[in-house]
């Protein structure tokens, strides 16, 4: 088994949120752990962002997927958690109906993923947070 923590930021103008491709960064734990055939888990270190895998291909996909989580889960004057910002309790039920964690086959040393397919960190808050995803590799 291998086991390593990476991190990212996510480097925004105007708000943070949103789907960043992380999929060159997994290749790399991919890559350095020589794990030839088993599987690589993400787990994602967070309660206001979350992970997906998603078309890589076009960007009006990530767009059109952004743009509806953020119409369907809006801030609403209801919510009692708000310490950290009106967007705080939005983004905790979007990572709580999203994925925290995702599990993908490795093949020959490489993700066995489809063509348009991307893994993406989908942050949830507007400011950029450094995030941490812990990748985990075993055959």
């Amino acid at each position: 088994m291998f086991s390593e923590v990476i991190s990212y930021q996510a480097s925004s103008q105007g708000s943070a949120q949103g789907l960043y491709n992380i999929t060159q960064q997994i290749n790399d734990v991919v890559k350095h752990s020589n794990i030839e055939n088993g599987m690589c888990n993400l787990f994602v270190l967070h309660t206001s962002c979350s992970l997906c895998i998603q078309e890589n291909h076009d960007p009006n996909a990530r767009r059109d997927l952004e743009e509806w989580m953020i119409r369907t889960i809006p801030f609403t004057d209801w919510f009692k958690h708000v310490e950290e910002g009106e967007d705080d309790m939005p983004s905790h039920i979007k990572s709580a109906i999203t994925n925290v964690c995702l599990t993908i086959p490795v093949i020959d040393g490489k993700l066995a993923m489809g063509q348009w397919q991307g893994i993406y960190l989908w942050e949830h808050r507007n400011n950029p947070n450094a995030r941490k995803i812990r990748v985990t590799l075993w055959s």
